[in-house]
């Protein structure tokens, strides 16, 4: 009771204490409106307790209504009251009396404010006595009205709960503007609305989606109409029926085909505070929007705005990783048009869309890494890590650590959990290079990981699948390792679903220089110099070398060559220099290298040798060959070989 006394106003309280034999009975009044969900349902039993409290033949709660009085609530309420003394207590906002009836307006703190008026027939109360009554009334409309505003509040804020809880799980920005359309107006009654996002750099609102519009886009200026103002100066607007001719631009709904009745639209604010957008509704479905739809809207807003800054930036992060995708997958290229290698990338583009595990076979510095990566990149797994092991790098009892990971205090050096090999490779591709240096031990452990398809780390007992993609390299001979028993025969057929080998360099006929002028134009541009051409004799020196390092030599040869030699054009005796002498003595040709250009090439790599031994002295170098120095240079351009 003294909480609901609190409640009214001063007004009432000094009533109740000036008539308490009259006003005592009605105290009800103050509590029972807790009763009822509806506000009509708490009239009608107003009413009929007024007319016993009061000892009135009638009671009534009235409105008035487009020029006429609609009677909310009665009791016994044979004839109606007079409309004269109705609208006089409710122009002079007092009570008064006339024929029988007293009447009194409802204080103005009531849900419906001075609009509501109680009316009293035959009742022997004073109107004092009558206000007093209209007060507690009063109070009751007003708790009541009160309490339904905080209902609707309260499931107005979880519907908008829910749908903004929706709108975290897209993760597109053109979905979710259309479920934003869609959850505005089917919480706010409207019959369309539209999110328009600001271009400021071209001054125009963008919005989506735009029914009946070519691609579902609207383009405005964003200074026109009402979004532009809104969008300008972050003011809620609300424009009805009477507005509309005044304040709606037609050329729009011409555009739209469509007739617009009633707006209101709010800004979109970002999370620092600026301004990116404005959220719009059209056309009420049963009549004007409401402060109550302007309040829900911005609460609806706020929720959108977060929601679309986290799928923008979650976009931008997408992309930003497709690139750094796209660029490292371009990164990757198995340079050369030779027949094995046109084979082998033929072979890759067929099973890098399949989940087999692909073996790769080839002498080392052939390129095994790169054709995993490749393998990787053309794979569904592109977008996932790519995670590389040199099995051969890992001391026996590091194996479990480095491919399972450890928990914290596993081990006395285990200072911190460490995840290992296959969970960084989830999803992925992990690449285990030189397989066949791997331990009996950790042969049995791999083999177990991989039929199982889960791993338990080091000092850990909850299995963590993994869905990772196997791709092994070796340089030995697997089969011949499995028949002396080096290699578990059972992970050797594991492995072996698709064996792809790589082609040694001295197989690859004009490949080399296609890789040669590849790794000339890089290094070179890492190091800021001009690309230097290969003379003649100079390709024809690196065309003839064996190669026994492979591509890896290739590529060392000309990184020494970049940042040891200047000069435009390099020769074949400044290769002399670089390439290993060893390799240079026990040359080796391709099979179909003529006779005559082996000897030719023979005497060039001969000569060469002396001069070098000779320190560059060209007379030395003549008597070591056994020549006279003219004889010598005429030998060199018989070779192809400029002079010294």
């Amino acid at each position: 009771m003294n909480t609901a006394i609190d409640m009214s106003s001063d007004e009432l309280c000094q009533r109740i204490q000036a008539d308490p034999h009259i006003l005592s009975p009605a105290l009800p009044l103050l509590v029972r409106w807790a009763d009822y969900d509806q506000t009509e349902d708490f009239l009608a039993y107003a009413a009929e307790h007024i007319r016993q409290v009061a000892t009135a033949d009638a009671v009534a709660v009235l409105r008035p209504v487009a020029g006429n009085w609609s009677t909310l609530a009665q009791a016994d309420l044979d004839i109606a009251p007079p409309e004269e003394l109705l609208a006089d207590a409710l122009d002079q906002d007092q009570p008064l009396t006339r024929h029988d009836w007293s009447v009194s307006p409802l204080t103005p703190d009531a849900a419906a404010g001075k609009q509501i008026l109680l009316a009293v027939h035959r009742s022997a109360l004073s109107l004092p006595q009558l206000a007093g009554l209209a007060a507690l009334l009063s109070h009751g409309c007003t708790q009541l009205a009160a309490r339904y505003q905080r209902q609707r509040r309260i499931r107005r804020l979880e519907t908008i709960l829910q749908i903004s809880h929706q709108w975290n799980q897209t993760r597109q920005t053109e979905p979710l503007l259309v479920q934003m359309a869609e959850a505005a107006t089917k919480l706010l009654g409207a019959d369309r609305a539209s999110i328009f996002l600001w271009d400021r750099a071209h001054k125009t609102l963008v919005g989506r989606p735009a029914l009946g519009v070519e691609g579902g886009e609207l383009r405005i200026p964003d200074d026109k109409g009402v979004v532009g103002h809104v969008v300008q100066t972050g003011e809620p607007q609300r424009v009805d029926r009477q507005q509309a001719e005044q304040q709606i631009d037609r050329q729009v709904d011409q555009q739209l085909g469509y007739a617009t009745e009633n707006i209101l639209c709010v800004p979109l604010v970002g999370a620092s505070g600026a301004r990116f957008g404005a959220f719009e509704m059209l056309n009420k479905q049963k009549g004007e929007f409401t402060d109550e739809d302007q309040e829900g809207l911005i609460e609806l807003a706020a929720h959108a705005a977060t929601a679309l800054e986290t799928t923008h930036e979650l976009e931008q992060l997408v992309l930003a990783n497709r690139r750094l995708i796209d660029e490292a997958a371009d990164a990757v290229q198995m340079i050369g048009d030779s027949p094995p290698i046109e084979a082998l990338r033929s072979t890759i583009r067929r099973v890098a869309d399949t989940d087999l595990a692909i073996l790769l076979l080839g002498e080392n510095g052939t390129g095994k890494e790169v054709a995993a990566r490749l393998i990787h990149y053309l794979s569904p797994h592109r977008a996932q890590p790519f995670v590389a092991v040199n099995c051969a790098a890992i001391p026996e009892t590091l194996l479990e650590s480095e491919l399972f990971g450890h928990e914290k205090g596993a081990f006395t050096d285990a200072r911190d959990t460490r995840i290992g090999k296959f969970e960084l490779a989830a999803s992925g591709t992990l690449f285990l290079d030189e397989i066949g240096d791997l331990s009996l031990g950790g042969q049995s452990k791999l083999l177990r990981a991989l039929e199982e398809k889960v791993v338990v780390r080091v000092g850990g007992s909850k299995p963590i699948p993994t869905n990772t993609r196997i791709i092994a390299a070796t340089n030995q001979d697997l089969a011949q390792m499995v028949a002396e028993k080096k290699f578990r025969e059972d992970l050797y057929f594991r492995l072996n679903v698709v064996t792809l080998e790589l082609p040694p360099l001295r197989d690859r006929g004009d490949d080399i220089l296609l890789l040669a002028e590849h790794f000339v134009a890089d290094f070179c541009r890492q190091a800021g110099r001009k690309p230097f051409t290969l003379t003649a004799a100079a390709r024809k020196r690196l065309r003839g070398h064996a190669w026994p390092g492979n591509i890896r030599e290739l590529r060392n040869l000309v990184e020494r060559i970049v940042y040891l030699t200047n000069g435009d054009k390099i020769d074949a005796d400044q290769l002399e220099f670089i390439i290993s002498p060893r390799a240079s003595a026990a040359m080796q040709l391709p099979d179909d290298t003529s006779l005559n250009d082996a000897t030719i090439g023979f005497q060039q790599q001969f000569i060469r040798r002396a001069i070098e031994r000779s320190g560059g002295n060209m007379s030395a170098a003549a008597t070591r060959l056994g020549l006279h120095r003219s004889n010598l240079y005429r030998k060199m351009r018989q070779l192809g070989m400029e002079d010294h």
